[in-house]
């Protein structure tokens, strides 16, 4: 346990970076599956949508520096990849 009043601070700020940053976290994955949703229906359309606003998402989050902008781009690339193989 933190035995200092800085320290004592600093684990309450942890507890509360900790918990915004699982909610981004869970935002990105659920803007993920959303396209994953959308390419499994089979509407290119639909699922193009879907990703211009999942990218949005992605983005924001990597700026944030929740994920590593690497995976951001991993992600967008392979959503779009799977988008433009529907015929």
């Amino acid at each position: 346990m933190a035995n200092t009043a800085q320290a004592r601070k600093r684990a309450r700020q942890a507890v509360k970076l900790n918990a915004h940053n699982s909610s981004q976290r869970s935002t990105l994955r659920t803007a993920i599956k959303a396209v994953r949703k959308a390419i499994e229906s089979g509407d290119k359309a639909s699922a193009a949508q879907v990703f211009q606003a999942s990218v949005s998402v992605i983005d924001r989050i990597a700026d944030k520096r929740i994920i590593h902008k690497n995976k951001a781009a991993r992600h967008k690339s392979r959503l779009s990849a799977a988008i433009k193989a529907l015929a």
